[in-house]
């Protein structure tokens, strides 16, 4: 996807009016609500953030740490963003508690 695209695709979604979406300030990602409206429209099985503690090792951990190393990956992909400590993608990796 080109740096273009992803932005106007950000843009998109940060223009949400149904409150399915996070504002960056709030920590950037799906609101509940969100989460819900895709998995009723796509049949899918889409989840929240991991914000809470958990027990290491286990299902949500797993999930906390998948989540941290892709979006290491995309710090290197995106330069920009990751030295802006309000973008997107700063404030979700907080959010997780990368």
């Amino acid at each position: 996807m080109s740096l273009v695209r992803f932005k106007n695709f950000i843009l998109e979604k940060t223009a949400d009016k149904k409150g399915h979406f996070r504002p960056t300030e709030k920590g950037a990602g799906m609101t509940q609500k969100g989460v819900d409206a895709v998995n009723r429209k796509t049949g899918g099985n889409l989840q929240t953030a991991v914000t809470g503690k958990v027990k290491p090792g286990s299902k949500a951990a797993k999930r906390r740490k998948s989540f941290c190393a892709r979006s290491t990956g995309q710090m290197k992909m995106f330069p920009k963003a990751a030295k802006d400590p309000n973008s997107r993608l700063r404030q979700a990796r907080r959010r997780w508690k990368c």
